[in-house]
């Protein structure tokens, strides 16, 4: 089962973070990996606003019902196309949905697949 990780970190942590990083390629030294798929956060009222009803239906509708257009996927969770277009955008700037062009016909059609089954919630104490 593949999983995609949310951290909720205070935002201090996560520019001690990155000035390592920045000075380990500044020095060129090696930069230590991290996870790969994880969605950071630094509280978990924006996680919370991040991850509402709406985009994790559009989550789950995605995984489970596989629409071949966000058109289709609009009418499959009863919502507003645009609406449905701008929250599957924000998902896949984040990482958490991707988008492929297919053709269809005389025209090409974006299709919207999710490649995890779960989200774990680590948060920083």
């Amino acid at each position: 089962m593949k999983t995609v990780n949310f951290a909720i970190r205070p935002f201090s942590a996560v520019m001690d973070d990155f000035a390592s990083t920045f000075d380990a390629v500044s020095s060129r030294r090696r930069v230590p990996k991290g996870p790969r798929e994880e969605v950071g956060f630094t509280s978990i009222e924006a996680a919370r606003n991040f991850l509402t009803r709406e985009r994790l239906s559009l989550l789950h509708a995605i995984r489970i019902r596989r629409p071949e257009s966000l058109y289709e996927l609009a009418k499959q969770v009863n919502r507003d196309f645009k609406n449905v277009q701008e929250d599957v955008r924000l998902l896949e700037r984040h990482g958490l949905v991707r988008i492929t062009q297919e053709p269809r016909g005389k025209r090409k059609v974006k299709v919207p697949r999710v490649s995890f089954e779960e989200i774990a919630l680590k948060i920083a104490i």
